[in-house]
């Protein structure tokens, strides 16, 4: 899942939005944005009446729609307990730009806590790291900036590709024809997940990638990219791929082409986890992981743990979740939408594991 900036000319508008203070940027609130009575975040640590603000480049995939619903259920907690005063969402559609100057406004209202899932890995930092300068607590998850100044949350990317190539060249007794279905080129997560792919790939001479085709992490543009370079390799003995959709889309078009249904690596899109279950009976075989939600809670979590003064990682790997033949029933939900991510909720124990509380 995961970012990737769309600029233009709201450019313009983010500015002004800058300006003009938070309300004009905000898109989802919980409550009003009193101003901090301490009357500055440079105050002492202490999680009590926070205000707390996600940053995302963009709101509209269901995975981000998920991922807003779990963190709000954890604000909810957090308010209970009086730690969490308000609670407000930024939506930048996109644009880094609006991002940036989101990120600004919250510095100016003086927000004690910034979550963020940036739109790019180097445009945010100088904006975080004026946040960070000015005594927030600043926590990335999901997709990264490459600041050091900022507690980061994330899984490891390139194990993600390696965990799925290696899968897959064992399956193929490690010889055969594979169509690579990677996200759009140039973006940060895709090309991390490929790097660890391939690495696994070039132990194997014998397993040969035929196309190495780069799509939108959408069905429908996957589904066109996919049957394209098919059509030119109909002969292929799996698939290779890192995304949900992107699997989804290969897996259906091979159904839909009575075609042999050759073993497809991906991640947990109910679409892809619901069709592999009904294939299982003909052979059907994959293996799946997860960019899981609960990455927000994980770092809303770290983030309240910097404020009462614990010793937070400045970079919290959470392990990847491995959906096998075996599991699949775990995870896979029919009665959920295709485009919905199915995925567990983890417990406050683990939380504080990763984040040394």
């Amino acid at each position: 899942m995961n970012a990737r900036s769309v600029r233009g000319a709201v450019a313009v508008a983010a500015t002004l939005c800058a300006l003009a203070g938070v309300a004009a940027c905000n898109v989802q609130s919980d409550s009003d944005t009193a101003a901090d009575p301490s009357g500055s975040a440079s105050s002492a640590p202490q999680a009590k009446d926070l205000k707390v603000g996600w940053s995302t480049i963009y709101l509209t995939p269901s995975w981000m729609q998920q991922t807003l619903k779990m963190l709000q259920a954890d604000v909810d907690k957090l308010k209970s307990s009086g730690k969490v005063s308000a609670f407000e969402t930024f939506n930048a559609n996109g644009d880094t730009s609006q991002q940036i100057a989101q990120i600004r406004a919250m510095i100016q209202q003086k927000y004690d806590v910034i979550l963020v899932d940036a739109g790019s890995s180097t445009a945010l930092n100088p904006a975080l790291e004026q946040a960070v300068a000015a005594g927030i607590t600043v926590v990335a998850f999901d997709s990264l900036p490459t600041s050091t100044k900022v507690i980061r949350v994330g899984t490891d990317q390139k194990a993600w590709g390696a965990m799925m190539a290696t899968w897959l060249a064992k399956k193929l007794d490690g010889k055969g024809s594979v169509i690579a279905m990677n996200g759009p080129a140039g973006v940060a997560v895709s090309e991390d997940r490929w790097s660890g792919a391939e690495a696994v790939f070039k132990k194997y001479p014998d397993i040969k990638i035929v196309s190495n085709v780069h799509s939108e992490y959408n069905l429908a543009p996957a589904a066109q990219a996919f049957a394209s370079a098919y059509s030119a390799h109909s002969d292929i003995d799996g698939v290779f791929s890192q995304g949900g959709a992107l699997s989804a889309a290969a897996l259906q078009t091979l159904v839909k082409q009575d075609k042999k249904l050759v073993p497809i690596t991906g991640e947990n899109y109910n679409g892809f986890l619901k069709l592999w279950q009904t294939k299982q009976k003909e052979g059907f075989s994959s293996i799946a992981t997860a960019q899981p939600n609960y990455l927000s809670v994980i770092a809303l979590e770290a983030a309240i743990a910097k404020r009462e003064g614990a010793s937070v990682p400045q970079d919290i790997t959470v392990p990847l979740p491995e959906i096998t033949d075996d599991n699949l029933a775990q995870y896979a939900k029919p009665d959920q939408p295709d485009d919905s991510y199915p995925i567990g909720d983890i417990s406050q124990s683990e939380i504080d594991k990763l984040i040394g509380k």
